[in-house]
């Protein structure tokens, strides 16, 4: 119902809204998510109306994504998926306060065993990105933080979490400060197109290095932590891309790399 206009017409919105809200402490954990996927229907239903209650609504997500007895990751699952469908439609002043928050709690979602969990945040993430003028030097750190699992995931077995990555990626790109690489994600990362992964790698981490070499042993030291990834793919690719950053810095920023962690891949 709160997906269809009708509401509007029925002058209902608000009253479901607000029932919709309370069942958030129901202790059932279906009623939880079924709630927050009713309250993110409304940016189809009355978009008009996301952008008068967009704080509430930003709340019930932000508390649907923290929500402490929910093993599975359900309700944290329904509240991504429907914060991306609310971002359209809310006020960038509602949104701002609560950005740093959502993008660093999401983050662990990047690798989770669940393709829905990954594909979900990564694209809550993407969309997340639109937000980051107002405070950009902070969430450029998000964005750096979240950079080398994005770019390893483009080996990930699952298809629709490839695509978010590349959506992601592209994204990513205007706030990275390096035109290069921003040109780099918007023609090679469009979702019709086959990527050579590997001269894509070689091609990124030059941009890298050229623009943030001080980068150079945050990069490597998050990689490292791909080598025992469950993934095959993706443990094939981290050790690429260090090799790729090694190989385009300059000799001033080599010593950055401890040698004895990352022969010892630790």
């Amino acid at each position: 119902l709160l997906k269809n206009n009708v509401v509007n017409d029925l002058v209902l919105l608000e009253t479901m809204m607000d029932n919709v809200t309370g069942r958030q402490k129901d202790t059932c954990v279906s009623v939880r998510m079924l709630a927050l996927r009713g309250l993110g229907n409304i940016a189809s239903g009355s978009p008009d109306k996301v952008r008068k209650h967009g704080a509430k609504l930003l709340a019930s997500m932000v508390n649907g994504m923290d929500d402490k007895d929910d093993p599975h990751n359900l309700v944290a699952l329904e509240a991504m998926s429907s914060l991306s469908k609310l971002l359209d439609h809310v006020e960038e002043r509602d949104i701002q306060s609560m950005l740093l928050h959502i993008a660093i709690r999401i983050r662990p979602f990047f690798d989770s065993e669940q393709p829905e969990l990954r594909q979900s945040s990564i694209v809550l993430f993407g969309n997340l990105t639109k937000f980051s003028q107002g405070d950009g030097e902070a969430f450029f750190e998000q964005i750096v933080n979240g950079l080398v699992t994005l770019l390893l995931h483009l080996q990930d077995p699952k298809p629709e979490v490839v695509k978010a990555c590349k959506f992601a990626l592209r994204m990513c790109g205007p706030s990275m400060g390096c035109e290069g690489l921003c040109e780099m994600f918007l023609n090679h990362l469009r979702e019709e197109r086959s990527l050579h992964y590997g001269e894509f790698m070689n091609n990124v981490c030059k941009h890298l290095m050229q623009k943030y070499p001080e980068m150079l042993n945050r990069l490597v030291s998050t990689n490292l932590f791909y080598f025992k990834s469950s993934w095959v793919d993706i443990r094939a690719a981290a050790p690429m891309f260090i090799g790729f950053l090694v190989l385009h810095v300059d000799e001033d920023h080599c010593q950055q790399v401890d040698l004895d962690q990352l022969i010892s891949g630790e």
